[in-house]
């Protein structure tokens, strides 16, 4: 699991979200691409992402130094408590129904279906029925 050495928050589009450093230069690095408020904090230690975010909401990372709070710092940081909070395991999916198999082919009802194939009648119609059609039929002019 990763460990970061910096953590705190910087807005992008007008929406404040918690950010994760290895280096305080990374702030060049946001401004450079449309962070503003850029405010990143040296953690104590190298923490994960959950254990940074933990370490910023015991600090009260949103509260100035006067005693002000940001509201949205705050929400901010509870969000992504939120999303890192341990999720609780899914539960096991339900087992398929079991298909009830088709009798294997015994040698009996394969003999079965071709007598029954013999037994039924190839053509309604006679040859000489046929014969009989086709003198009636016009040979077509060339």
């Amino acid at each position: 699991m990763s460990t970061f050495t910096h953590a705190g928050t910087s807005r992008l589009n007008g929406s404040v979200k918690v950010r994760f450093a290895n280096d305080a230069l990374r702030v060049k690095v946001l401004e450079k691409n449309g962070h503003t408020e850029v405010d990143l904090m040296q953690l104590p230690e190298p923490m994960t992402k959950e254990d940074a975010v933990a370490y910023l909401q015991k600090i009260e990372f949103w509260k100035a130094n006067d005693g002000t709070v940001d509201t949205e710092v705050q929400a901010a940081v509870e969000d992504a408590q939120d999303r890192r909070a341990p999720k609780a395991p899914k539960a096991p999916k339900a087992a398929k129904p079991v298909k009830a198999k088709s009798a294997k082919p015994t040698m009996e009802g394969i003999k079965a279906k071709v007598e029954a194939k013999k037994a039924a009648p190839k053509s309604t119609v006679s040859k000489a029925e046929i014969m009989a059609q086709l003198k009636d039929v016009e040979d077509a002019p060339f």
